[in-house]
């Protein structure tokens, strides 16, 4: 006789989360379109197919997604009305984000982008990028990868997936920093420190969650919710040390007040380069 082990499969309802895959599906492809498609047609076809990513997914999210309200993937996703509006938000704001992105400025090549982030300024290796050896069409799937995550930290329904939408938003920001064509010393710095404090607020968002799932015995929000309801006061000392670190965390990636002092600058000038 086969012991019950407890496990119970999780039931997915893919067409209320469809809006996240056609992004992270247009993101895969984009990664393809690096790898395989010639280089002088790289750029063109990376901003059509992204904007033809965000515009499919907004289309899915109004005829579909708002119809198939719930929690799926075992409560990890929460789609509500909220939820719905907020990732509409974001992938109108990435639409035109996306434009701006690909925008040329009349020169021969992307301006926003340098085809080489490690290159030095006005060295051999940057110009030899310049002239084709390297391209700015990744930054596209980096974007994609990072407006997924957006859409999927409102929709969280435990600090596990919040976390991890944390994650997918913040990593690819990190790289696109770097790589701003004009001021490359301080696209690089502001790169670097993005990435310091970005680790630091994972680590106290993640002592914070562990705090709280200490207290609560939970992860999901709303068990979270309902021990607070019942325990009244009674804090066991975990509780408010866990909201602080998990709030520190949360306000130090988006560099809300009073974490707006260390938003990522320069602490020097640079010559303009």
């Amino acid at each position: 006789m086969t012991p019950d082990t407890g496990f119970q499969a999780v039931s997915v309802n893919y067409w209320a989360v469809m809006p996240v895959l056609v992004v992270f599906g247009g993101a895969l492809i984009g990664v393809l379109v690096e790898a395989f498609v010639p280089r002088r047609s790289r750029h063109t076809v990376q901003v059509a197919l992204t904007l033809a990513t965000l515009v499919a997914a907004f289309v899915v999210l109004v005829t579909k997604a708002r119809h198939d309200r719930g929690v799926t993937f075992g409560g990890a996703l929460v789609i509500d009305g909220p939820a719905l509006f907020q990732m509409g938000a974001i992938l109108v704001l990435g639409l035109l984000a996306v434009m701006l992105m690909a925008e040329k400025f009349s020169s021969a090549g992307p301006d926003a982008f340098t085809p080489m982030g490690a290159a030095v300024p006005g060295s051999r290796l940057e110009a030899t990028a310049a002239r084709g050896v390297g391209g700015t069409g990744e930054v596209f799937p980096l974007a994609l990868f990072s407006i997924a995550g957006m859409m999927i930290f409102p929709a969280a329904g435990d600090l596990l997936t919040m976390f991890v939408a944390l994650e997918v938003l913040s990593l690819p920001l990190y790289i696109l920093t770097g790589l701003a064509r004009r001021k490359r010393l301080l696209s690089q710095e502001a790169a670097l420190k993005y990435f310091l404090l970005g680790s630091f607020s994972s680590a106290f968002f993640l002592f914070g969650a562990a705090l709280i799932y200490g207290y609560a015995g939970s992860i999901h929000l709303a068990d979270i919710a309902s021990a607070i309801s019942d325990g009244g006061v009674q804090y066991d000392g975990l509780l408010l040390p866990g909201v602080v670190f998990v709030l520190v965390g949360l306000l130090f990636k988006v560099g809300a007040v009073p974490f707006h002092a260390w938003t990522p600058t320069s602490t020097r000038e640079h010559p303009r380069r």
